[in-house]
């Protein structure tokens, strides 16, 4: 009887320590396969957020290094040999333009009128403002209206989608000191750059209110600006400077990081993509993945002063009119 019991206190010993060894063999054998996966398979990380390192705190001075010279991929426009002339818009010394989201073309005259034209060029709609004065900035990427800035007397224009006036301000009323850019929020606030006191304010036009204001004194410094361009788009706000670069903030306009694209008058937007004109060719600057790349332009765009480019068509403005060209 004895012995039959240390037999069996003798065979569950051996079967824990078989377990035993049997877990551990498992457990090496899954550090193995866990070590020897692709790192793609284990994350899900989002890939479209900027490295931190491209960051810089608003007490220091901007990072201004070069993209890293790695190509990226040209699907997103083809090169400018498929371009293909569609039509010629005969109009007198267009300014200000802009894109809306289904593609329509807007583009201010020397009268500064606005013309509203279909993704092909086809006129639709033209308005023709109560009082002279110079169109700064037109933004029509807002889902549905249209911002008109007039920087000589200090007042913004909203507009409709059928060119109908809809909002009317002047910002003296709310800001002591002389506004330079302004754009349309996806919530329907404005941005406006107080280039008085340097300072990026947030209106809310419902409220009739200021309702944000970031100081930008350090990240200006000593340099005399040139703000020439204010537009939010993916959650970021970019204000272009034409001495020292674009000022990325974020949708609460705290300061990011600059981007070092220096003499520059305009920049555009298409997908993940930063782009515009400089040395005669079409610059694209990925804006997570932080790689640039460069396409020549048709000869026959001639002097061309601004690009615009939409979902199938792109738009050469120029001191004549707009050349329409499908890609």
């Amino acid at each position: 009887m004895e012995s039959s019991w240390n037999y069996g206190i003798l065979s569950k010993g051996r079967n824990k320590s078989a377990a035993l060894r049997t877990q551990k063999k498992a457990l090496r054998l899954a550090m193995v396969l866990v070590l020897s996966c692709p790192l793609s398979t284990l994350t899900h990380a989002q890939t479209t957020v900027p490295a931190a390192a491209s960051v810089a705190p608003a007490s220091r001075v901007a990072p201004v290094s070069t993209p890293a010279p790695v190509a990226a991929p040209n699907a997103a426009v083809p090169s400018s040999a498929t371009w293909a002339l569609v039509q010629t818009i005969k109009l007198t010394q267009p300014g200000s333009a802009s894109l809306d989201r289904r593609g329509n073309l807007y583009v201010t005259d020397r009268d500064d009128n606005i013309h509203q034209y279909g993704p092909d060029g086809q006129a639709l709609n033209t308005f023709s403002p109560p009082l002279p004065g110079h169109t700064a900035q037109l933004e029509a990427w807002n889902t549905t209206k249209i911002l008109a800035f007039y920087d000589d007397r200090q007042e913004i224009l909203l507009l409709d989608r059928f060119m109908s006036p809809i909002g009317q301000f002047r910002t003296a009323e709310f800001i002591d000191g002389m506004v330079r850019a302004a754009t349309l929020a996806p919530d329907d606030r404005i941005w406006l750059l107080n280039e008085s006191d340097l300072t990026l304010r947030l209106f809310d036009p419902t409220q009739q209110r200021l309702v944000r204001s970031t100081s930008l004194d350090l990240l200006i410094g000593r340099t005399r600006p040139d703000f020439r361009f204010l537009r939010q788009y993916q959650n970021n706000l970019y204000l272009l400077d034409r001495q020292s670069g674009v000022y990325v903030f974020d949708n609460l306009g705290t300061y990011r990081k600059k981007l070092p694209f220096l003499n520059l008058s305009a920049i555009g937007f298409r997908g993940d993509e930063l782009y515009f004109l400089a040395d005669g060719a079409l610059h694209f600057f990925h804006l997570y993945n932080l790689t640039e790349r460069t396409m020549p332009l048709p000869v026959v765009v001639g002097d061309v002063r601004q690009i615009l480019i939409g979902e199938g068509y792109v738009y050469a403005l120029n001191p004549d009119g707009v050349q329409v060209f499908r890609w």
